[in-house]
């Protein structure tokens, strides 16, 4: 009975799979999974992450980018901004992030060696969120996990996640949700973010400093969560241009009184 289920609910996931398009106008195929399902998902991913730890008591950090999340989640739709935000910093030296359905945010102790200030922090978040809010976890999933992911995945969410774990790994594993994104999604991700960041009251220029800083630590070679945008000088261009054209947005937003102080 459990296996029928299963397989009427595949059928009815991918049949609702679709084709939409992005807020940068870019072709989507989503819809394997609801966004109820999605947000559970990266429930479970999230749990699976901080179980894996370490995590940080620094109350300063968790409350520096709890301030930050908060400020950047209060521009976006109101779809978004209704989910109840969780944020966790970890005890790790790679400067790394990531954001997930849901409402969950992750940051790496080691990010605030490169993220020197709250814009160039802001910058990193905002990125990770513009994954989330353009639907790029769904849009993985339809891809690339195919209709035996598909059963697998809701296998999981039907209460049956340990046996689904023990055959094909966590939901980490399942989804791929902490991987790199694909080009395509990197560069939307870092439009989106910069104009996130903007119209929170974020100086849009803090996403081009972050990444000379990322350059200076790194040399040419970025780190595992970027390695699928194109190379650092290309993007520094690009930022930078973006950059200028969103210094009306920020100044718009500082006059608004939308002038955040996290740290």
């Amino acid at each position: 009975m459990k296996h029928g289920v299963l397989a009427l609910a595949m059928v009815g996931a991918l049949a609702a799979c679709a084709t939409t398009t992005s807020s940068t106008g870019r072709t989507q195929f989503v819809g394997a999974v609801s966004q109820a399902q999605l947000n559970q998902l990266g429930e479970q991913a999230f749990t699976e992450a901080k179980q894996k730890g370490p995590l940080s008591t620094d109350t300063r950090q968790n409350a520096y980018v709890r301030c930050v999340v908060d400020s950047l989640v209060r521009e976006l739709p109101a779809q978004q901004r209704q989910i109840a935000w969780e944020t966790a910093v970890f005890s790790q030296d790679e400067p790394n992030a990531f954001a997930l359905p849901g409402g969950k945010v992750g940051v790496n102790s080691g990010l605030f060696s490169v993220a020197r200030n709250q814009d160039q922090l802001a910058a990193v978040i905002a990125h990770e969120i513009g994954h989330v809010v353009e639907n790029h976890h769904d849009e993985r999933i339809t891809r690339q996990m195919g209709a035996a992911g598909a059963v697998q995945l809701l296998g999981s969410l039907a209460g049956n996640y340990g046996q689904a774990a023990a055959q094909g790994g966590s939901v980490l594993a399942q989804t791929g949700f902490l991987l790199p994104g694909s080009r395509a999604q990197e560069t939307e991700a870092d439009i989106v973010g910069q104009r996130l960041m903007a119209s929170a009251g974020y100086d849009p220029r803090g996403a081009v400093s972050l990444w000379q800083n990322m350059i200076a630590a790194g040399g040419n070679r970025p780190p595992q969560w970027l390695s699928t945008h194109p190379d650092p000088q290309s993007r520094i261009g690009e930022l930078q241009a973006r950059a200028e054209q969103l210094m009306p947005t920020f100044e718009q937003a500082r006059a608004a009184g939308r002038r955040p102080s996290c740290g």
